[in-house]
């Protein structure tokens, strides 16, 4: 990622982090709308389960410059995510519901330039994490 993609990332998160709860119950419903298949694999509290995905939004979006730090952590949260019963289809889901989510949040904010900057943060985040299940998989 470009040091301007970071930049837009990050930016575009402090933004809607005021309103995290209510940007992942908006996430949340709309992939649950998109996949319905998916909401068994949510077995806790959702409102939980949205703060846990905040937080790790939050730390992938600060680790955006330093990914090699970052990689580990994201393995072993796609190892875990495996576990549940995600498997890789399941993350072009998520990023559909992402970027709609975002693009709800920042409204006019939500550019050309701004989805392109968070359709690469996604995917290197997802990447990181299928790399994660794959190791999984293969033991």
């Amino acid at each position: 990622m470009t040091p301007l993609q970071i930049h837009l990332v990050r930016t575009t998160f402090a933004s809607i982090a005021p309103s995290a709860q209510n940007v992942a119950a908006l996430f949340y419903a709309r992939l649950f709308e998109i996949e319905p298949t998916l909401r068994p694999l949510f077995r806790g509290d959702l409102t939980e389960q949205g703060r846990k995905l905040m937080q790790m939004l939050g730390a992938a979006v600060a680790g955006l410059d330093r990914v090699r730090e970052l990689a580990p952590r994201l393995r072993e949260l796609g190892r875990r995510h495996h576990e549940y019963g995600v498997r890789d289809v399941h993350y072009e889901t998520v990023a559909v519901a992402l970027l709609w989510t975002l693009e709800q949040g920042l409204g006019e904010r939500f550019t050309a330039e701004v989805r392109d900057a968070w359709t690469k943060a996604y995917h290197l985040v997802a990447e990181a994490m299928k790399a994660g299940a794959s190791v999984r998989a293969a033991a």
